[in-house]
């Protein structure tokens, strides 16, 4: 059953992205507001189509940030991007320069306004996600920055990299961790029925340094995660 399930819901999923991503080109001529209309429809289908076809729903827990905030989530799957567009309105993310590269998805994340990196850039890098970040929270929106820059599967060692500390010691902001348990429905094709959790967790305030802010960020994130993946 789960094998059949998870074969409709790819089938879904490809035929959705697929026909959004051919319908909605207009959008990209058009302001950011239609792009971010496109974008969220595009969400929306694929975790109903979850629900319905793989049996798999979602749970929100603590206080989404509302407007500009630095939010830094564990990822597990895909289903995070998904979850945290749609909860976080109008959200920016950080993510690889290759995906601008993607054709359409790269079209559409560029006209959505993502902050992209050149992880081989260093500094100049920091520099230039710091101030598309600073730019982003002013304009009112909440920055997404995965901190271990890549999916991890449950129970993998934290790999927490440095880019996270860079911004919230640069720019003065308090930091919301967000802890989750979708790798342990969501595991590369398939597709196990059940709910994810999705937990917000209190913010840290600005004013640690660098060293202090990694060790509570991972502590925070990594404690939550491993409740949630340990609950029946």
């Amino acid at each position: 059953m789960i094998l059949l399930r998870s074969t409709l819901y790819f089938l879904w999923f490809i035929t959705v992205s697929v026909m959004m991503h051919i319908a909605a080109l207009p959008a990209l001529l058009m302001p950011p507001a239609a792009t971010l209309f496109a974008a969220r429809l595009w969400c929306k289908l694929l975790l109903w189509g979850l629900k319905v076809i793989g049996g798999l729903d979602y749970e929100v827990r603590g206080e989404v940030p509302k407007g500009g905030a630095l939010v830094a989530a564990k990822h597990m799957s895909m289903w995070d991007t998904l979850a945290l567009y749609l909860l976080l309105h109008d959200a920016r993310f950080v993510l690889k320069k290759e995906l601008l590269a993607i054709p359409f998805y790269g079209w559409f994340v560029k006209k959505a306004g993502m902050i992209a990196i050149d992880r081989a850039g260093h500094a100049s890098a920091l520099r230039k996600m710091a101030a598309a970040v600073k730019e982003a929270v002013a304009g009112g929106h909440a920055v997404v920055i995965f901190p271990e820059g890549t999916r991890k599967k449950p129970g993998a060692p934290p790999d927490y990299k440095p880019g996270v500390a860079a911004l919230y010691t640069q720019l003065g902001l308090p930091c919301v961790p967000v802890a989750l348990n979708s790798g342990r429905y969501w595991q590369g094709f398939t597709r196990k029925p059940g709910t994810i959790v999705i937990e917000f967790l209190p913010a840290i305030p600005p004013g640690l340094d660098r060293r202090q802010f990694m060790a509570t960020l991972e502590s925070r994130i990594e404690t939550a995660t491993a409740k949630l993946l340990a609950q029946p």
